[in-house]
Formats: structure tokens, C-alpha cells, sequence
């Protein structure tokens, strides 16, 4: 058996794309090229790497999964090799940065800009992430951090705070409760309650409620946190959220009051996050410590 860096790349692309299609069009290579290459890895170890699903790209194979993460380590360790005796070797490659997608807008691209001032010679890709999906990238080696509150991750993924949020109501503008200074679970509850549709966030939200005895109508989902917003601030009812935009107004212009809670509730935690099944890049650890220094010079959701 003889691998070849090139090989092990394709093998990589094609994990993080999901796609031998994505992969070649990221890699400026032809299809058949990386084709040729991931039958041949298969076909060395006897193996299968991915399954192949009509219409739908690939998914890796437990065995492809471990292949990937070696693969990685293997690249990794490569590129250090080559950078010794270099003085101040650069950190170099590619780092793939999955972002829930309530978080991504907020905080990615002042990320990558701050991360790309201080190591300009890593490419760094974005990728927006549901709670369902951002565990599975990451096992997949389809991304290599994942940034998100800590909601809905397997208990062996690493967890490295940046910053802790306590939640807050909103409520549409001239609502009964709006002129109060705070204001409770128990008062929110009196209202039909909007939740967002994403599996974790729903069910935590109502969880909050649970936990002081309540039960609200939340019978109103909507498919993305903008939406939600706009639903509180045209009247269809009250929401829960960490997330707070700079200027409360929703999308079409109409404003929103936030209210903090009174209720003791636990704060929520931005993270970042990596499986631990995996070897951890210089590149990822490079960008860990960024974001530390990022987040802790920062107001986040203040105003």
C-alpha cells in the first residue's frame, strides 16, 4: 500500500464537501481526478470510504471516518515537519470554521478578520450550521471548530467557553409588559409564546419554562431567529432569546423591546468545539486562542 499526500488531500476535500463535485470545484481540479484517487484509497485498504447516495452527495463510512482523521493528522504533522528549522515559520493551510447559524453573522467574519491579520497565510472557510448538523461535520472531519452555544453536542466534544449570556424577553413595542423594568417567565407565560424550529432551541426554551412550573402556548415556530423577531415585533406574540442584535428592530423596521429576566436562570455559553476523537491542528488551536482574546475584548449583545 502507497499513499500519497495528494491522495489523502482528495480524501479530506471530498469529507469536508460532502461531494466529489464540491471537492473538485474547491481543489480546481477535474472530478474524475479525485474519483480515481478515493477508488484507489478504497481499493488499497480493502475498504469502503463513503456511501455514495444518488442526488445527495457522499457520507463517510465509520471506517472512512477514521481514515479522514488520520489523514489529517498525517497533513498536519507534514506541514510542521517542513516548518522546522524555518525561523518564524507561518502557520499555513486551510481551517474549516462551522458557525450556528444564529451566531455566524454576528461573530464569524470579525473572527476570520482578526485571525487572518495574525495568521494570513491559513485559508479559513465559513460554514453555517444547524444544532443537527454542526456534531455531525465535526465527526465527519467536515469541519475542523465548531462555534456555537453549547446545546445539542455529544459529551466527548471539547467545549472552550468565550463568553456566557443570560437570556432576555422580547416583546413587541407598546406590549402590556413592555414598560416594566424586568420582567418573569410567569409574565411571558400569559402569552402566546414564538420559538424558533431549531430541535435544541425549542425544547430549551421551553425547558426554561418547565423548570419554573410553567407551561405556554408555543404553538408559533418560525424558520430562522430574523423571522422570530418579526413575528414579536408585528403583535404575534412574546419570544425567549440570548441572541441580541445591535439595534432592536426587526427586519422591517418595526422595534422590539428586550427585557432581562428576574427569574435565577442558568446563562447560556458561547463555545467553540472540536471532537476529541480527532487530532486537534496548529491551525485550529491557533484560531482557539484568537478567539479567546476576541471575545474577551468585546461587548457581546449589550445593546
Amino acid at each position: 500500500m502507497s499513499l500519497t499526500l495528494t491522495q489523502l488531500r482528495y480524501l479530506i476535500a471530498v469529507a469536508r464537501h460532502g461531494s466529489v463535485t464540491g471537492a473538485a470545484r474547491a481543489l480546481n481540479i477535474s472530478q474524475p481526478s479525485i474519483s480515481v484517487a478515493i477508488d484507489a484509497i478504497e481499493k488499497d485498504f480493502g475498504q469502503k470510504l463513503f456511501v455514495r447516495q444518488r442526488g445527495s452527495g457522499v457520507s463517510l463510512t465509520s471506517f472512512g471516518r477514521a481514515a479522514v482523521a488520520k489523514a489529517k493528522q498525517v497533513l498536519a504533522e507534514t506541514d510542521e515537519l517542513l516548518g522546522l528549522g524555518k525561523v518564524n515559520s507561518a502557520i499555513g493551510g486551510e481551517l474549516v470554521l462551522g458557525c450556528f447559524e444564529d451566531l455566524a453573522p454576528y461573530f464569524a467574519p470579525g473572527l476570520i478578520r482578526a485571525f487572518s491579520e495574525r495568521h494570513p497565510a491559513v485559508a479559513v472557510i465559513v460554514r453555517d450550521e444547524t444544532f443537527e448538523t454542526l456534531g455531525r461535520r465535526l465527526a465527519d472531519a467536515a469541519v475542523d471548530l465548531g462555534l456555537s452555544y453549547d446545546l445539542g453536542l455529544p459529551s466527548h466534544f471539547a467545549r472552550i467557553l468565550l463568553h456566557e449570556l443570560r437570556p432576555h424577553a422580547l416583546l413587541p413595542a407598546g406590549h402590556a409588559l413592555a414598560d416594566r423594568q424586568e420582567v418573569s417567565l410567569a409574565d411571558l407565560a400569559a402569552y402566546p409564546l414564538i420559538t424558533t424550529d431549531q430541535p435544541h432551541s425549542w425544547q430549551h426554551m421551553l425547558d426554561l419554562f418547565r423548570s419554573r412550573g410553567l407551561s405556554p402556548v408555543a404553538d408559533m415556530r418560525t424558520s430562522s431567529f430574523e423571522l422570530q423577531r418579526s413575528m414579536v415585533a408585528n403583535g404575534f406574540g412574546v419570544a425567549v432569546s440570548y441572541t441580541r442584535p445591535h439595534g432592536d428592530h426587526s427586519y422591517d423596521g418595526l422595534r422590539l423591546v428586550c427585557k432581562p429576566l428576574s427569574d435565577p436562570l442558568p446563562m447560556q455559553r458561547i463555545i467553540l468545539t472540536h471532537d476529541t476523537h480527532q487530532r486537534v491542528s496548529n491551525v485550529a488551536l491557533a484560531f482557539i486562542e484568537v478567539a479567546k482574546v476576541w471575545f474577551s475584548t468585546r461587548d457581546i449583545f449589550t445593546s
